[in-house]
């Protein structure tokens, strides 16, 4: 079956999920009264909070994923 295809046949939770793995959202936290940016995995996990967006952002394309902010 063509790719394309396969994802036409997709149920409605292999679409939920499709690309999960390759993306995390960054979003300005307060942690102990100082200001950060948490990493979270797709389903909302917390991967670590770094002290820099542009750090959070290239730490994640290190890693092969693909940073979304979330404001």
């Amino acid at each position: 079956m063509r790719e394309t295809e396969r994802i036409r046949h997709l149920s409605a939770r292999e679409l939920a999920l499709f690309g999960m793995q390759d993306l995390a959202y960054v979003k300005q936290v307060i942690v102990n009264g100082v200001a950060g940016y948490a990493v979270h995995a797709a389903d909302g996990t917390q991967i670590a909070v770094l002290p820099d967006r542009e750090i959070a952002f290239a730490t994640l394309r290190t890693h092969d994923l693909e940073p979304l902010s979330v404001h």
